[in-house]
């Protein structure tokens, strides 16, 4: 349409080779240039801020869940100490067999087989467990038991506690970089929008006097 003021477009991205030489190029939103917008200067501010944020945050985070987490496996662990114990149990009936007998295969495969036991309160109950294959009937394994008389795992392990600590640790460490990075790039963005919205109001006021008639 004729008259009408083109959209503003963001200036090219020419190569400067001074610029592109130095070695402090990532640094030019710090250095005094003709070029340096004031939402440059915000940018580099906030990118600072964010970058100390993560370096102080991050550690404290991770030693904090890391803390907690131990604290709560390890309460945990106590607990099934003292309210799960072994005891005998009876095959009610044959295990599969392997179709390897022998293997390394089959001397690591479990099977699930229904067994007899007696609970905490002297009733004998049954449960299922996984035995090795081929096992016959009456043979008898050990079971963890509850208080409540089912079966169920052993008690948490150190090893256990100490990995699950360190896993619940790392994701805290990486929540408070990954949160960091996407408030680096929310402000990025914001920013890039406010210098297209000024481009865009510079270049109305601009075209109108390129296009004014004499």
């Amino acid at each position: 349409m004729a008259g009408e003021i083109p959209r503003a477009q963001p200036p090219p991205a020419e190569p400067d080779p001074v610029r592109d030489a130095h070695p402090y190029v990532l640094l030019w939103q710090w250095r005094r240039n003709p070029l340096r917008r004031r939402t440059d200067r915000l940018r580099a501010w906030i990118a600072l801020g964010l970058v100390l944020f993560v370096l102080l945050a991050a550690p404290a985070a991770m030693y904090a869940v890391g803390d907690t987490v131990h604290r709560h496996y390890r309460s945990t662990a106590e607990h099934e100490a003292r309210t799960r114990d072994q005891r005998p149990a009876v095959l009610v009936h044959d295990a599969p067999r392997h179709p390897e007998p022998g293997s390394d295969e089959a001397r690591e495969t479990r099977y699930p087989v229904e067994v007899r036991f007696t609970g905490p309160d002297g009733a004998v109950s049954t449960g299922t467990t996984d035995v090795e294959p081929g096992l016959p009937a009456d043979s008898t394994v050990l079971v963890w038991v509850d208080a409540a008389g089912e079966i169920t795992g052993p008690p948490l392990t150190a090893n256990e506690i100490r990995s699950r600590t360190m896993g619940w640790a790392l994701l805290a460490f990486l929540g408070v970089v990954l949160a960091g990075l996407a408030a680096h790039g929310v402000t990025g963005l914001v920013l890039h929008r406010r210098n297209l919205a000024g481009w865009d109001a510079a270049w109305a006021d601009t075209a109108r006097r390129w296009t004014k008639a004499p």
